[in-house]
């Protein structure tokens, strides 16, 4: 932000809770997909006398939400840049509701028979909608507006309400599996975190639209329009991001790969493998993951407001990519004790290493890019990741432990997913505390 508008400490602690609760509701009905594809979805929904089959075709419903994000970004940029954030924001958390309480209702294959897994796939794919329009608005309305020595540390708290809302969704699940029969988990008890979509999307809605109401809300709209008119934001903002700034989105893209890969290995792969390969209970497991998982709720700030006194997002990002290669095999080897304690201080030390990479994420993307394109790029290099890196994780988890046998492929998997990222993070261009009001240079008029 340019000089002499920073937004009062009090409007911006307001506005940075409002963003994480939205993006808390908002993932937590995205990611007990992920933990109920590991538990409960593959025989639900995949009958097969091969349980591996039925494993793999759930989580590759869960993939296919992942396809519809980058969908979800575009509406949600084309909607953001004309009518404000608001309506994005709200129809995000409707769609993802609806659709998430739509998983809960669902009857089984041996009820409607192939219709079954349509249905699932169609109500994941509006899941992807969801939150594929809600994290470019969320992130970039807090970086966009924090003080220029705060800005890794407020875009690191929209990266923990991802964090928050599959910590939530284990525990969900964890309550379930430990006071509910096997038999009447696997009957109805995995569908109950689904249903409470309704109420989620009751509170968010709410939510929104108080503070919506608020003067700080009102004031942050009047500078978003005021800087799209004075960057001449063009009619298709997409059309140029992708024109002009095309090595900006690929670099952005590689730079979330391990992230994101990583990150849905931990959450739900890991589940499927150490509850059928390594042989833990499915509380255990889910304990460990969700402890875990918690302390990114305070290393994420802590690695956002680092890097603000580094005076670097780039360098903190490499050190935890190359960390996270290194850890690939020690991660799994911890994992194949089937001892909790050890496998509990291994998922503690991955997920802190992925921290120093999604914690100053959002930030790093906002600045990468000039504000007329900003939310396009740095929302389609997201989410074009997303699908590529993050949604086919645990599909490929699954798929190399069948082919291998062995943890060690997944550890390789790792390892390259961590190539990628340090070869783009390696070539951005270092753009630390960035004028976030600078716009792209403007086209040459061509001559008749």
């Amino acid at each position: 932000m340019t000089a002499g508008t920073e937004v009062a400490p009090a409007k911006m602690r307001r506005l940075a809770a409002a963003a994480v609760f939205a993006t808390t509701l908002e993932w937590f009905d995205f990611l007990i997909y992920a933990t109920a594809a590991a538990l409960v979805l593959g025989h639900q929904f995949f009958p097969s006398a091969d349980p591996v089959a039925g494993t793999l075709a759930s989580f590759a419903t869960f993939a296919v939400g992942f396809v519809a994000r980058p969908v979800g970004g575009i509406i949600a940029g084309h909607v953001g840049d004309r009518f404000g954030r608001k309506p994005p924001l709200v129809a995000a958390m409707l769609v993802m509701g609806l659709a998430t309480f739509a998983v809960g209702v669902l009857p089984p294959y041996s009820s409607i028979g192939v219709w079954a897994p349509i249905l699932l796939v169609l109500a994941r794919l509006v899941q992807g909608l969801g939150v594929g329009a809600q994290w470019g608005g969320a992130a970039l309305l807090l970086v966009e507006h924090a003080p220029e020595n705060r800005r890794g540390y407020y875009g690191s708290l929209v990266q923990t309400g991802a964090v928050a809302g599959a910590v939530l969704g284990n525990l969900f699940f964890l309550i379930l599996t430990a006071t509910m029969s096997p038999a009447a988990f696997d009957a109805w008890g995995w569908r109950v975190p689904f249903l409470t979509g309704l109420v989620l999307i009751g509170i968010g809605v709410f939510v929104q639209l108080k503070i919506e109401d608020t003067p700080v809300f009102h004031e942050l709209r009047e500078r978003s329009a005021a800087a799209a008119r004075e960057a001449g934001i063009r009619k298709a903002p997409l059309v140029q991001a992708v024109r002009h700034h095309g090595l900006a989105i690929l670099q952005a893209a590689g730079a979330f790969f391990v992230v994101n890969a990583v990150f849905y290995i931990l959450i739900s792969g890991i589940l499927g493998y150490a509850t059928s390969e390594v042989g833990m209970s499915r509380t255990s497991i889910l304990i460990c993951v969700m402890v875990a998982g918690l302390t990114q709720v305070v290393t994420m700030p802590f690695f956002g407001a680092l890097t603000d006194r580094l005076g670097s997002r780039k360098k903190l990002y490499l050190i935890g990519c190359v960390s996270m290669a290194v850890f690939a095999f020690p991660l799994f080897w911890l994992i194949d004790t089937g001892s909790v304690p050890l496998v509990l201080i291994a998922l503690i030390i991955a997920f802190t290493i992925h921290a120093t990479m999604y914690g100053p994420q959002a930030t790093l993307y906002a600045e990468m890019f000039p504000a007329d394109v900003r939310f396009s790029g740095a929302s389609l290099g997201y989410q074009v990741a997303s699908v590529l890196a993050g949604g086919l994780a645990p599909f490929i988890t699954t798929a190399l432990l069948a082919a291998t046998g062995a943890s060690w492929s997944v550890a390789v998997y790792v390892i390259a997913c961590a190539a990628i990222t340090f070869v783009s993070v390696a070539s951005i261009r270092e753009r630390f505390r960035r004028d976030l009001y600078e716009v792209s240079e403007p086209e040459p008029e061509r001559v008749a």
